[in-house]
């Protein structure tokens, strides 16, 4: 969240900026390879804490790529002025570049501005273990808040656990990928099936499993 302090997008009125191109994504991939194989391994990621959640954990370094295996760093990254991060999932396998929105996060930073504000986060009712739904209008607001979802474009809520820290709920997006499968099983993180086929990882999201009923749930436990 640190990376929002102050201007967030210096240029994000430039259109390009929120268009989340293929080619620039498969571009970065092929230079990642290329570094990861000049390296013997190595990746060209920031240092993150140990407890980063996984989808944020590797957020790609662009000083370690550009200009020797990118000409430049793409117009839609952060650090051009776009509204995505880069990140590396599956680092220690087969490591993949994917993207997220940073509005999110704003989105996320503005809410908890408010909960520091009265000193408390105002819970409404617990939607699973240790997960919560906020009162939104003891916080101000009239309406409750939500986020786009990079998969489907619903509005996604926002959730809460026990130690204050705010969540995407993207139970909705899951809902439309566990329907029609039978090879996830109960206790299995599935949020992979949003990155299989898609640029986005779920940013900001707490692990989910499916329920008996094959559909998606906070695995909280």
């Amino acid at each position: 969240m640190s990376l929002l302090s102050g201007c967030l997008y210096p240029e994000e009125n430039k259109s390009q900026n929120k268009i989340p191109y293929d080619a620039q994504v498969k571009s970065v991939q092929e230079a990642v390879d290329t570094y990861q194989k000049d390296t013997g391994g190595l990746l060209p990621i920031k240092t993150k804490e140990e407890d980063t959640p996984i989808y944020q954990k590797y957020p790609l370094d662009f000083k370690k790529l550009v200009p020797q295996y990118l000409n430049e760093v793409p117009g839609n990254a952060f650090e051009s002025g776009g509204i995505f991060q880069y990140v590396i999932i599956d680092a220690e396998e087969d490591p993949e570049v994917k993207i997220f929105d940073l509005r999110m996060a704003e989105r996320i930073r503005e809410v908890n501005i408010r909960i520091q504000a009265q000193d408390y986060p105002p819970f409404e009712k617990q939607v699973a273990e240790n997960v919560y739904k906020l009162n939104y209008k003891e916080l101000g607001y009239d309406d409750e808040v939500y986020v786009q979802s990079p998969y489907t474009n619903h509005n996604l809520p926002l959730v809460i656990n026990g130690d204050g820290e705010i969540f995407v709920d993207y139970s909705m997006d899951l809902y439309d990928k566990v329907k029609d499968r039978n090879d996830v099983k109960e206790g299995e993180d599935i949020r992979r099936l949003l990155t299989d086929d898609s640029l986005f990882v779920p940013a900001y999201s707490l692990p989910y499993t499916i329920d008996d009923k094959n559909e998606p749930v906070f695995m909280t436990k």
